[in-house]
């Protein structure tokens, strides 16, 4: 008899940006630019506003720099949540 998988309740709240985000970063640090080409971007700020704004607003990436948002060196990376939900994500 076949077992239908249980939606996680922490991957359900995730939108479909943030699942690109998640799965691009994985356990790496990217630069704005560099996530823009994993993801196939061309617009910084669409970037900006529908990917990297909401996903921190939810705990899931954070600055390499967070108190200096316009660090020539910024970079983002997974927090423990944004890790969890990477893991669930790649066990799928």
């Amino acid at each position: 008899m076949p077992t239908d998988q249980v939606p996680n309740k922490l991957t359900e709240q995730v939108s479909e940006s943030e699942r690109k985000l998640i799965i691009q970063l994985g356990d790496q640090q990217l630069s704005a630019k560099e996530i823009m080409e994993a993801i196939g971007l061309k617009h910084r700020p669409t970037l900006l506003y529908n990917y990297i704004e909401p996903a921190i607003n939810d705990g899931i990436i954070t600055l390499l720099y967070p108190n200096s948002p316009r660090h020539p060196r910024q970079k983002y990376k997974l927090t423990v949540k944004g890790l969890a939900l990477l893991h669930e994500l790649t066990s799928i």
